[in-house]
């Protein structure tokens, strides 16, 4: 399958062909740019785009991930069949969990045997306690469990790991099970349920898959919804393990200690009010029904890994029934992200030697300077922030660690042992390995040079505790980043991405951390009411958004990418407009230099995905869909209004007073 019928380039390189790396023909300059910005910048490519039929979507980003597939299929190959990658160490070994998951022949010979000593083990369990003890290893295993346990730094202490305790259990996002318009997918999942029980022999399929659905509601009934988690300071609540099984009667001990953590004492508990709540609901569900929910999700979670009855079942209701994808993806596809998902660092140090020029690193450190200037710049202009707030606004600012394109130091897999005959021992050794690296490393400092991202991924994050931006290869290359592109796109597309990740360090959740990473009150109480009152204006703007009749965006769910958005804009334009020295920007294709930007910024989010992957992504998604992160936030940059001239009475029209002005 080629990009070209796709309905995009044949190349990332010629994604847009335009000398000056724009791409006029999928423009549609007949729509007013006031009335649909994003149709303006990217109709005629929409209208053209075919979604594949193995993806929920088709755009920019995804463009660039399947090529990115295909070059990771190369490298995985040659390893799958021997030849020298050059002198990468984990060459053989990535190349045999490729191998072993290409062995379909194998998989279906085997069907469900490699889960079959799982399921015994579940069989044989006769008490909570028993049952928790195989919960805790569920970092390790396919086995689920009610509490994830998760490993990372400590928000008032982001020097050193801590031991994090949350909410889990559920195999669907919280919202299904609560909000009565999402009660068909329900009713599927509950079918899938059944499904997959039937599939491993399990007892009274139909009563155990009603009992599961019952058990997980109640959890769900008493969970933080996905806005409550926004909130960094309600989620921190350290104790100790004793006060944490009196608060919350639970086997916590027998859950720590098959985690490998049975010296642990203290944690810190994130939905504090819903964790009670959850042990209460566990205590009093029978031993049966405990037992057929977890064999559930041990099948759910293998089922990819084993024959094609099991991976077929999955994608029928995880892909097709959930998110609208039409067909099944090639099994090398599944490969390769199955073995990225397990040594993602060994890929990526074979896929960098390839596919990277190492000269790029110092054109980006230089942009992200420009940028980090500029929103120096537009924090000192501030008129709503005292200077109180301001001196460690800016102090965090100039704090900011940014790592490009790829890790100094790559991740050692020496001791993940991979064979090319067991595909489920692969996963599963893959897990394992990441968790006990975890483990083992908590009494140890916070590793800095650590990525939380592979380089061959196509995105950026910002990490609070760190204070740090991290942008791998995947996101330094057209449309994105181009050299010889016109300065205005670069600047609209990765210099927008950039002022993204940086403005998170500022927004609703992010500016509770100071610039070592501390989660702490540093701003005025007069300063954090002005930021809330004005982030409310966007919030409230995105809660009117409505993609379907009835269904709306969540303004609070999704608003600090929606500051994130909006700064990482502003940030950019002005970085561009500095660039120019004071000259003026030349006209090309009779654009001028701030329309570039805007129409380069708009075609950045071009992307069309299925109805239901956008109903998906409103319940549980902090990103807003696309045609609002273009529209929703040049209706609130006084210099898109200049640039195209939008007037009063145009569809994306904004009076001054009603746009959200933050950073």
């Amino acid at each position: 399958m080629t990009l070209a019928i796709l309905g995009l380039p044949a190349s990332p390189g010629s994604a847009f062909a335009e000398s000056w790396g724009f791409d006029l023909n999928g423009a549609d300059f007949e729509i007013k740019p006031g009335d649909d910005f994003f149709r303006y910048s990217s109709g005629a490519w929409y209208d053209r785009a075919v979604i594949p039929s193995d993806r929920s979507s088709i755009g920019v980003s995804t463009a660039l991930t399947i090529t990115a597939e295909v070059r990771i299929r190369e490298i995985l190959e040659r390893g799958k069949h021997g030849v020298p990658l050059s002198a990468e160490p984990d060459a053989a070994k990535i190349g045999a969990f490729y191998a072993a998951f290409m062995n379909e022949v194998r998989a279906e010979t085997l069907d469900a045997q490699p889960i079959a000593p799982i399921i015994d083990m579940i069989r044989a369990a006769k008490t909570r306690e028993e049952l928790v003890a195989l919960m805790g290893t569920g970092n390790q295993s396919f086995f689920g469990s009610v509490f994830r346990l998760e490993i990372g730094p400590d928000d008032k202490a982001p020097d050193r790991y801590v031991i994090s305790v949350s909410q889990g259990g559920l195999g669907l996002d919280r919202d299904y099970y609560v909000n009565q318009r999402l009660g068909e997918k329900k009713a599927a999942y509950l079918a899938y349920v059944v499904q997959l029980l039937t599939m491993i022999g399990w007892e009274s399929p139909e009563q155990a898959a009603a009992s599961i659905l019952a058990f997980e509601t109640a959890i769900a009934r008493v969970s933080w919804s996905e806005e409550e988690h926004r909130d960094p300071d309600k989620l921190y609540n350290p104790m100790s393990v004793a006060a944490l099984a009196k608060a919350a009667p639970f086997p916590w001990r027998q859950l720590l200690t098959s985690a490998a953590l049975g010296g642990l004492d203290h944690v810190v508990v994130a939905e504090n009010t819903a964790v009670p709540k959850i042990a209460a609901v566990y205590a009093g569900t029978s031993v049966g029904t405990l037992k057929a929910w977890q064999a559930f999700h041990v099948a759910d979670n293998a089922a990819p890994y084993l024959s094609r009855r099991f991976a077929k079942a999955s994608f029928a209701f995880h892909d097709k029934k959930m998110s609208g994808v039409a067909e099944q993806p090639a099994r090398w596809r599944q490969a390769v992200d199955a073995v990225d998902a397990a040594m993602g660092d060994a890929i990526g140090r074979a896929y960098v030697a390839r596919y990277f020029a190492p000269h790029a690193k110092a054109q980006i450190a230089d942009l992200v300077e420009q940028l980090r200037t500029a929103f120096k710049g537009r924090i000192e202009r501030l008129d709503w922030m005292s200077q109180r707030t301001k001196r460690p606004a800016l102090d965090k600012l100039a704090r900011l660690n940014v790592k490009i394109a790829y890790p100094d130091k790559w991740r050692d897999y020496s001791a993940l042992e991979v064979r090319p005959d067991d595909l489920v021992g692969d996963v599963q050794a893959g897990l394992k390995f990441d968790w006990m690296r975890r483990v083992r490393r908590l009494n140890s400092p916070v590793d800095r040079d650590e990525w939380d991202m592979t380089p061959q991924t196509v995105n950026a994050y910002y990490d609070s505790n760190l204070n740090e931006l991290v942008l791998p290869v995947g996101a330094l290359q057209p449309p994105f980043f181009d050299p010889a592109a016109d300065s205005a796109v670069n600047y609209g597309g990765i210099g927008a991405t950039i002022g993204h990740e940086m403005t998170h360090g500022f927004d609703d959740e992010g500016r509770k951390y100071d610039g070592a990473g501390v989660l702490s009150t540093w701003w005025t109480r007069s300063d954090a009411h002005q930021f809330n009152a004005r982030a409310a204006v966007l919030r409230r703007q995105f809660d009117a958004y409505e993609p379907f009749p009835g269904i709306h965006v969540k303004g609070d769910l999704s608003l600090g990418e929606n500051i994130a958005d909006l700064g990482g804009a502003l940030i950019a334009l002005d970085a561009y407009r500095r660039s120019l020295g004071n000259k003026a920007a030349p006209v090309i294709d009779g654009l001028t230099g701030d329309q570039r930007f805007f129409l380069s910024y708009a075609q950045g989010w071009r992307e069309k995905s299925t109805d239901d992957s956008i109903r998906q992504q409103i319940v549980s998604d902090t990103h807003a869909p696309v045609q609002y992160r273009v529209n929703g936030i040049v209706r609130n940059m006084q210099a898109w209004y200049d640039a195209f001239n939008v007037k009063p009475g145009d569809k994306l029209f904004l009076a001054p007073k009603n746009r959200a002005q933050i950073w």
